[in-house]
This record gives structure tokens, sequence and C-alpha cells, in this order.
């Protein structure tokens, strides 16, 4: 398995067949990159930097296939849409913006958020977009219109991190406050409150089963919690920094985990061990992502790198 990382170094770099050796470095941001993702078929990626663009990425050759202009503020957050067509943005200009990934223009842009927007995710079925803002509220929107269907209010701290569940029952957000709070996705109500960390709760992942939820925070620890039950299952320790990023596999037995420390961890899940600690970054890890095919994970840090793990060997693959 391979981990791939989006950085403020201004490059991107994709998987290449000879460990090490960078096949090619996506250039051409001025400013640090934020966030990358790929694309639901693994074939493009996507990134979000603070020169204000969004940039689509051919994985395989390393080709600029578009740049998207349009937001006025840094992006802090790139989502694509299930079936692959359509790129989510969010960015500090308190706005959302949906794109034509095949064609590179804009569809539509969402305002009503009046602070930076941090996080984005899209529903399982395409349909509705959940962000999360430093106004303190998640908003939910019609994926189709961009019409804000409603606003979850009840935080007195930002809004970091929001995910969807799997089945689009459930909606997890993280906030500075620092709880993670569940939300049922049809009706707006505020399901139940997880109380355990002691700092900001920066980044929520679902399992891909959906049975479990996993939390980055700025106690330096990730922990594990029952869903259904919202019970906290495990504390895994060992960073030394804050946690700003974690990422289920794609078969949902390993986490993923980025933090302050300047280290990515990779976790068995079933026992909270350390399978392994990826060192290389020089600045703390922001966001980590894993490839649709599982083979490669993405880690982003303010040393500006964006760097390519081998996951199995343990070695940094590319930067």
């Amino acid at each position: 398995m391979i981990l791939a990382a989006a950085s403020s170094n201004q490059t991107v770099k994709p998987p290449d067949g000879a460990v090490g050796k960078p096949r090619t470095s996506l250039e051409g941001y001025t400013g640090d990159v934020y966030s990358i993702a790929w694309s639901p078929n693994g074939k493009t990626l996507a990134t979000g930097s603070d020169d204000r663009t969004v940039k689509l990425w051919d994985a395989a050759t390393g080709k600029l296939l578009a740049d998207l202009p349009g937001h006025t503020d840094s992006i802090c957050s790139v989502a694509w849409s299930p079936d692959g067509k359509t790129l989510a943005s969010a960015s500090g200009d308190a706005t959302l913006k949906l794109w034509d990934a095949a064609a590179g223009k804009l569809l539509v842009s969402m305002r009503g958020h009046t602070g930076d927007v941090r996080g984005i995710a899209w529903s399982p079925d395409g349909k509705t977009l959940v962000s999360g803002c430093t106004d303190k509220t998640v908003k939910l929107w019609d994926a189709a219109t961009g019409k804000l269907l409603t606003s979850l209010q009840g935080y007195t701290e930002d809004v970091y991190s929001v995910a969807w569940s799997p089945d689009g029952k459930t909606l997890a957000s993280g906030s500075r406050d620092p709880t993670i709070r569940l939300w049922e996705a049809a009706t707006g109500e505020l399901l139940a409150t997880l109380r355990g960390h002691a700092g900001a709760v920066y980044s929520v992942a679902w399992s891909p089963d959906g049975k479990t939820l996993a939390s980055g925070s700025g106690d330096k620890t990730v922990k594990l919690w029952d869903a259904a039950k919202d019970k906290l299952l495990a504390s895994l320790q060992g960073h030394t920094g804050d946690v700003y990023s974690v990422a289920w596999s794609p078969d949902g037995k390993t986490l993923a985990s980025g933090s302050g420390d300047r280290t990515v961890k990779l976790w068995d899940v079933a026992t909270g061990t350390t399978l392994a600690t990826l060192q290389g970054h020089t600045g703390g890890v922001y966001t980590v992502a894993w490839s649709p095919d599982g083979k490669t994970l993405a880690s982003g840090s303010d040393d500006r790198t964006v760097k390519l793990w081998d996951v199995a060997a343990g070695k940094e693959r590319l930067r």
C-alpha cells in the first residue's frame, strides 16, 4: 500500500512504479496546499490552496487538467461527489462552490456562512452537502440547486470537521468546544454529544461499515467511538502533537492519523496498536487521505510538501 500527501510545499506528486523515485511533481501553486482529494475512480487528484484556486491533476501522468479560479480566499477543503462528476470546494471567503469536474466550470456558489468554511462532505446519495464553519454552525445544502436547506446550531465554538455516515442517516461534527455531535440528517435533531477529548476536535471520520467513528484532537489522541451506543471504545495514544486528521482505509482495518508532531501513524483498529510511524515531514501533518483502492495514502503538511508513502513498507515513496 502507498500513502500520498498534500501540503503547503506547493507540489503534489502521484504514485510511481519505482519506490523512492518521483515520476513527476505537480507544480503551479503560489501558496500553501491545504487540501487534497482523490476522485472515486482514483484517476484524478483535486487540490486546494491559499492561492485561492482549485486544481485538478491527472494522477497517472501528473498533467494539470484544470485550474478552477473563483474563490476570494484560501481553499480549506475539497471533496468529490460520489459519482465523481462534481467537485465541492470550501473557502475562507465563507462560500462553498460546486464545479463540473469534466468541463472545469463553476456550477453554483453557495452563500450562507459568515466565517471560514473548514469542512465539507457529501451525502452518500450525492444529493446533499454538509459544511462546518467558524461561524459556529453546521449547514445542509441542496447539491442540485445550491439552496440552503437547514442550519444546525447550538455550538459555542468553531466547527472544524464534518462527516456523513455511510448509510446517510447521521452526521458527525467536531468542534473546538471540544465535543463531537451526532445529528439526524433527515430532521437536524441532535442525537448525541460525545465527550472525552480534552482539546479541539479537528477531524471526524466514519468507518466504512458505519459502526465506528474516529476522531483526532488537540489533546494529542485519536479516539474510537461506538456510534450506535455513543460510547468511547478506545483512546489511541502515541502522538506528541495535536492530531489534525484521521482517515480509514477502505477495508476498515487500518486508521491513519496526521499530527503536529510531524508524523503519520497507522493504527490497527482491532487492537489499537501502532502498525507504523511514517516520518519524513518537517512540519505538522494537517491532512491524510486514502486512495479508493487502498494502495495510496496522502498526507499534507505545513512543511510545504506532498508525500506519497509505501504503507506496507513504512517508507516515504514520493515527496
